[in-house]
């Protein structure tokens, strides 16, 4: 089974979280949400509770085939300072497994961690500076550079949810899931 990881954290982006998880359980991938707080349930940037299936210190020596990091304020500033996210980001990134990022989260926890050094990348636009050592790609919804997935907001979060399927399960499971979405 295709695993994924959700991070969230009280200010995550509402639409990108859910989306992210939404798209990717139609698409068949066992999705993990974890809180990296000391609590499951979260208050998202638009005041939505939702509830992690598990605390991100309950699955943190667990290997995924992608971890996806929403983003949305202060959502993005407790992911980038959760050393227990960071940790597993690394050992990830090390055996290449999928990171994938959305909003100010490509630059407030990717491009502070070093992970886009040397890869084309997008963000939210004004948070491009924080994507240390990247090349900025203003002028698309997702940026794709070897095992780093990135994309700029909310509006391009359900892009970003099919794209990173597409990665995990191949076009045509994301081409389903699409059509029966209407996309």
């Amino acid at each position: 089974m295709t695993t994924l990881l959700v991070p969230i954290a009280d200010g995550s982006e509402d639409i990108e979280t859910v989306t992210i998880i939404d798209v990717l359980r139609r698409g068949g991938v066992e999705v993990v949400v974890a809180s990296v707080h000391d609590r499951k349930m979260i208050k998202a940037a638009r005041g939505s509770n939702i509830e992690a299936d598990v605390l991100l210190t309950d699955v943190a020596d667990t290997m995924f085939d992608a971890i996806a990091l929403p983003g949305g304020m202060p959502g993005a500033e407790h992911l980038r300072d959760s050393s227990v996210l960071i940790d597993m980001l690394e050992k990830h990134d090390i055996h290449d497994a999928l990171l994938a990022a959305i909003c100010a989260a490509p630059a407030l926890v990717l491009g502070t961690h070093g992970f886009l050094v040397d890869k084309q990348a997008t963000c939210y636009p004004g948070f491009e500076t924080g994507l240390t050592g990247a090349d900025y790609v203003s002028d698309q919804p997702i940026v794709m550079d070897g095992n780093i997935l990135t994309s700029q907001g909310p509006a391009t979060a359900m892009t970003f949810a099919l794209g990173l399927l597409a990665n995990l399960k191949g076009y045509d499971v994301a081409q389903e899931v699409a059509d029966q979405l209407l996309c």
